[in-house]
């Protein structure tokens, strides 16, 4: 008996840990965050690459993984600590610092049935690829000094606090607007930061009378599918548990890409004669970002509806930004990401109804959550234009933000990094 007591207790810890960590819904966060990671390396940065001109392929490629190194290492400092610990009475704006390097990261600790260390991990990808989307405004033209120091400050100040509002029990989540993986805290946040760094920055050299076609756009096609591919994880991985939830935004994700991609297609078929490569691998990230923060909530129609939307304004918003406004967003971030965000989130409001085949709203009215939802995307766009302008004309003063002329048409391979990424031979 004495014999049986003792090995119950040294197996009941074990048991209590058992119960606590959820193994099949941690093993589905582990994979999503390799997914969320694969997306910025290699998707983003093959995808964005191939966009630019051969000169600069080397650049794009480079601000993409020193990104990806520098918010990792922010990440752990005290950026992760702003959004998810208790911030005290300040808790509706921003969280506590108790977090700030991680000083009570173990193997027990736990977010919700998975281990800390899984959910620290997973919403860290999700803050690499947010300034990393950035680049593709200003592509070509700023400096990788400011570029580091711009994309530091702005994951502080622009990133951290409107990611807690609505991640992480801030005024936003208490108001009850609906986000599932990112569309108002990564893609409008981003698509507005990305419009006014165009801005600030001015047009490149030629810009819009040379032509500046994609340079490689096998290297474009590889990269979309990596973003295609990972955005399961972006989403489905979103709901923090291998079950139904997962599976719907995977589906509802699945079919919003496809029916963009379709879309996009159609339109320049119909208005150029040809369907193009690039519009459709476009049409694709229209999709997947417009439906990201409604992935959780909407059903496979819904997911359709979306996509169809996006692929129709989201090309609407790009020959705007492009031809009437002349606005040189390099790589259409804004358009696509910046004006599929806000599309996607308020349409949440639209099909998370169970009436058009939902998940339903909780009891909450169409109406009622549609002004909630344009509540947020307004608060996130004004603040991350405020805050994106100020720093970057903090930077232009203290450092200079743009490329000498010479560098600029020499390339920014050679010219910042002293490499090429295409030998003749």
């Amino acid at each position: 008996m004495r014999i049986l007591i003792i090995l119950l207790a040294w197996l009941t810890p074990w048991c209590a840990r058992a119960q606590e960590i959820n193994q099949a819904n941690t093993t589905w966060v582990l994979c999503s965050t390799a997914l969320v990671l694969f997306m910025t390396l290699p998707g983003l940065s093959l995808f964005y690459a191939g966009l630019v001109r051969s000169k600069n392929v080397l650049s794009v490629m480079m601000q993409c993984f020193a990104i990806t190194c520098v918010v990792s290492l922010l990440w752990l400092a005290g950026v992760y600590s702003l959004i998810f610990a208790d911030g005290g009475g300040m808790q509706a704006f921003i969280g506590g610092v108790d977090k700030a390097f991680m000083p009570n990261l173990t193997l027990r600790a736990m977010t919700g049935d998975i281990p800390e260390t899984v959910f620290f991990m997973f919403q860290m990808t999700f803050a690499i690829i947010t300034p990393a989307l950035i680049v593709g405004a200003f592509a070509e033209r700023m400096k990788f000094s400011a570029m580091l120091v711009f994309s530091a400050l702005w994951l502080l100040l622009v990133y951290a606090p409107v990611c807690h509002w609505l991640w992480g029990d801030g005024w936003l989540a208490r108001l009850g607007a609906k986000d599932f993986a990112g569309g108002i805290v990564i893609h409008v946040n981003a698509g507005v930061a990305a419009l006014v760094s165009a801005l600030v920055l001015g047009k490149r050299r030629g810009f819009p009378t040379a032509a500046m076609p994609p340079h490689n756009m096998t290297m474009v096609v590889t990269g979309a599918g990596m973003l295609w591919f990972g955005w399961f994880g972006f989403n489905g991985g979103s709901a923090l548990k291998a079950d139904g939830s997962a599976g719907m935004a995977i589906v509802a994700t699945h079919l919003a890409a496809a029916s963009g991609s379709l879309t996009w297609m159609a339109i320049e078929w119909f208005r150029y004669g040809k369907p193009s490569v690039l519009g459709i691998v476009t049409g694709m990230v229209a999709g997947l970002g417009t439906i990201t923060p409604a992935s959780g909530f909407v059903g496979p129609l819904g997911g359709v509806a979306i996509g169809l939307a996006a692929g129709a304004v989201c090309f609407a918003a790009t020959q705007y930004v492009k031809r009437v406004l002349k606005i040189d967003d390099s790589l259409d971030v804004f358009p696509v990401h910046g004006v599929g965000g806000a599309l996607g989130s308020v349409l949440t409001a639209v099909f998370a109804s169970e009436a058009l085949g939902g998940l339903g709203l909780n009891g909450v009215g169409m109406g009622e959550q549609l002004g909630v939802q344009a509540l947020a995307v307004l608060v996130t766009a004004l603040w991350s234009a405020g805050f994106s302008y100020a720093i970057l004309k903090l930077l232009d003063a203290a450092m200079g933000l743009r490329v000498t002329p010479d560098q600029e048409q020499n390339g920014l391979d050679l010219s910042l990094h002293e490499e090429t990424g295409y030998h003749k031979l």
